[in-house]
């Protein structure tokens, strides 16, 4: 006998077959010792990989995403270290909305300053998200109304992930990736919408940001940017791929998720808000801040310490060597992302074979890319993906293009 139950049952997720299907791949790459891979850094963007607690070989790195190469600034590491001797801790076994550390005001202030937002920090970009979304579905930032959530199909894993727990709220779809006719024909037919995309998407591209403004205008259009993968490489400030295409006080409808990794080379995340309330709410409701503890304290003085640096010229220096490798490259090796001022570049194979056998031969040329399969990318579309930093210099761009044409 059906229930009603059951009549009503809409999956949003399917675990078993993602891992039915995928596991055959994750396999092979590990097996390949392509995945979960030790390594300890050493000059620029190279590491040595370690293998049962010895050195196997140094290789140039283009996996980690500190895109402007702040990751190992001396900077930061006497930012953090400075902070460590200064609190005597690491960290606080205790909620935000109890204990926090007066550093982190200190941050969270200068972040605010620095992107022209009300800034809450959090742990990792997935905590954030994690406590963001919920709060837009109830309607407490849409006049009490709860919107349909829109997700863009190629918005990031850890945004993706919350689609069930938002449909426990309220109605939940999904649209092809950056397709405005049909989010606009959504605000059409109802009464609010929220659009949940990236910035920047960790496979290349990004979101036509003025074609959301412009149906924000129109319609009323929520907006929840995640731009982990934009900030520090975008910017005067290096406020990121969205938020430098807002300009002035950021609109009330919009939130934007940031990470204080990546591009900006200390560790966590961040929410940029535009109101009072808006903080309130967060501080207050949202699961990751309310119910968890705040970054520890060697990550508030590395982000202390980038946080400065970003008001400085080696921001804007850092980012035109960014754009000078990411030239080099597409000058030597053809992909979609071609010319983008973005530093993701990926490289389209098809068979998920092809995929790790390439990326075990770079490897073996002393390059260490990523491969790409489902889930990270649709099916059929495996592949290779090159983070490019300001950190590599031109001789290491132009060995891994050369070896990318002998594969």
């Amino acid at each position: 006998m059906t229930t009603d139950r059951q009549k009503s049952y809409h999956p949003t997720r399917n675990t078993r077959d993602l891992i039915d299907h995928a596991q055959s791949y994750f396999s092979a790459a590990h097996n390949q010792g392509l995945m979960a891979v030790y390594a300890i850094p050493g000059e620029g963007r190279t590491v040595d990989i370690i293998d049962d607690g010895q050195s196997v070989r140094k290789v140039t790195d283009f996996v980690r995403c500190s895109y402007l190469g702040l990751d190992n600034h001396p900077t930061l590491i006497e930012g953090a270290i400075e902070a460590m001797r200064r609190y005597g801790a690491l960290h606080w076994s205790c909620a935000r909305t109890r204990l926090n550390f007066a550093i982190l005001a200190d941050l969270e202030e200068r972040l605010s300053s620095l992107f022209q937002a009300r800034v809450v920090t959090y742990t990792t970009v997935l905590a954030a998200n994690m406590g963001a979304l919920p709060i837009i579905a109830s309607g407490h930032l849409t006049s009490g109304k709860k919107p349909l959530m829109v997700f863009d199909r190629h918005a990031h894993a850890t945004l993706a992930f919350h689609k069930g727990t938002l449909a426990l709220e309220t109605r939940v779809e999904t649209i092809s990736h950056n397709d405005m006719n049909a989010l606009e024909d959504l605000c059409r037919v109802n009464e609010t919408v929220a659009y949940i995309c990236d910035g920047v998407y960790s496979m290349g591209g990004s979101a036509p940001i003025a074609d959301l403004r412009t149906l924000q205008d129109r319609y009323g259009l929520f907006l929840y940017i995640d731009d982990a993968h934009g900030v520090s490489i975008w910017g005067k400030r290096g406020e990121g791929f969205a938020r430098s295409q807002l300009a002035g006080q950021l609109h009330e409808r919009t939130i934007i998720a940031a990470s204080l990794g990546k591009g900006f080379g200390a560790s966590g995340g961040l929410l940029m808000l535009s109101t009072a309330r808006q903080e309130e709410l967060f501080r207050r409701y949202s699961i990751a801040h309310a119910f968890s503890a705040s970054l520890n304290v060697a990550a508030i003085g590395a982000a202390n310490a980038s946080a400065l640096l970003h008001q400085t010229d080696e921001l804007a220096h850092r980012q035109a060597v960014l754009q000078a490798n990411l030239a080099i490259f597409d000058d030597l090796v053809q992909t979609e992302q071609r010319g983008a001022l973005l530093p993701i570049r990926t490289i389209h194979l098809g068979s998920e074979d092809r995929a790790v056998s390439v990326v075990r031969q770079m490897l073996d040329n002393g390059f260490y890319t990523s491969a790409i399969f489902f889930p990270t990318v649709a099916k059929g579309r495996a592949g290779v993906r090159v983070c490019l930093t300001a950190s590599h210099d031109e001789m290491d761009v132009r060995r891994l293009c050369e070896a990318i044409s002998k594969c």
